[in-house]
């Protein structure tokens, strides 16, 4: 593909699948790449944090949220390029698609896609920024391509059929959570990407599968990427669960990053969405820990540090009515204070009390 600028190493040959062959594949997919107790801990802290309905299933949204969304996609285990034509005729909606997905092949052939670690276990966030330079990179060459390849008809077909499919109903009809992780590698990918590209040159592109970004805070301020910034390194106890007692175990210890925190603070509808965004833009690192214990008890641990105290009072005023009204018990503690603060999420007050006590937040 001369517009990316990248050799192919290998053919690579698609495979046009219908409405019915991609939710079977997603399908399939998913419950490959995320075992049950993963998905249940996820479903917990989103819930947790009021992010997700309490009678909704994070596995059933997701899988139809794909199914229904997916128009394409570059396989790096089998090496394959699958297109979706659900009428059966390849228009440009599938060139596009093409496109988009055969950059994913040479990103592959080339930088090795494996090598990113998309997936690895307690990095969710890192993983997170990481996609999001791989779909910028493929937007950015799609749309190259769009502009170079595609006649004003064509371009034109695009268009119509886009504003009339019926997966932008879907879309907008999920939880902002999993909308916006949806979007978010395809937009804020693609504008940390042109910043690289520059408009000519896709050195910088390629040199950043060398130097991967670390976070979404790296996505969302490319700067933070230019300068090096990485995140604040922050660590929970590891014997969390023991100090709990009998039936207590660790679910998940992940990072939660500032992507899902700004998407939380969204939720205050006491402030706008720019207020929220500035409340989320100090973050500096974070881990975040499932408890789950006897008789149907659980926790959730969230630890923050800032990159100052005014940003750690911004996101504590900007949170503080959102865990109020948690249907959990909750509270944002300060912990040592200063650059720090804790959230602490759990299925009862008495839990909550001796999770606190547990972590030494206890008044």
């Amino acid at each position: 593909m001369t517009i990316r600028g990248l050799q192919p190493k290998a053919t690579v040959a698609p495979k046009v699948l219908d409405d019915a062959g991609i939710k079977k594949l997603t399908a399939d997919s998913f419950a490959k790449d995320n075992p049950p107790a993963l998905v249940a801990a996820n479903e917990r802290i989103l819930k947790a944090f009021g992010l997700l309905p309490a009678d909704a299933s994070l596995a059933n949204l997701y899988v139809s949220l794909l199914g229904s969304q997916v128009a394409g996609l570059y396989s790096p285990d089998d090496k394959t390029l699958y297109v979706v034509s659900r009428s059966g005729v390849i228009g440009p909606a599938q060139k596009t698609t093409f496109a988009h997905e055969f950059t994913h092949a040479l990103q592959d052939q080339n930088f090795n896609l494996g090598s990113l670690h998309l997936d690895e276990m307690g990095e969710g966030d890192r993983s997170f920024a990481r996609l999001a330079l791989v779909e910028g990179d493929a937007t950015l060459s799609m749309s190259l391509w769009q502009a170079q390849h595609l006649s004003p008809a064509e371009l034109g077909q695009l268009i119509a059929e886009s504003t009339s499919d019926p997966s932008t109903a879907i879309l907008f009809g999920m939880p902002p959570i999993l909308r916006e992780s949806l979007l978010f590698p395809y937009t804020q990918g693609l504008g940390f990407v042109q910043g690289l590209y520059g408009g000519a040159s896709w050195s910088s592109v390629n040199g950043a599968f060398a130097r991967p970004p670390a976070s979404t805070e790296q996505i969302l301020h490319p700067d933070k990427y230019a300068s090096g910034e990485v995140p604040i390194p922050v660590s929970l106890r590891t014997d969390a669960a023991a100090v709990l007692g009998a039936g207590w175990k660790s679910a998940l210890v992940d990072t939660f990053g500032e992507f899902q925190i700004g998407v939380w603070l969204r939720g205050n509808t006491g402030i706008d969405a720019k207020a929220a965004g500035d409340a989320a833009a100090g973050w500096g690192g974070d881990r975040i820990e499932v408890l789950d214990g006897p008789a149907g008890s659980w926790a959730v641990v969230l630890r923050t540090a800032w990159d100052s105290a005014a940003d750690a009072t911004a996101f504590e005023a900007a949170a503080t009515p959102l865990v109020v009204g948690l249907a959990s018990p909750g509270g944002l503690l300060p912990g040592a204070g200063g650059t720090e603060r804790w959230v602490v999420i759990a299925s009862d007050a008495a839990t909550l009390r001796r999770v606190e006590g547990a972590f030494g937040l206890a008044g």
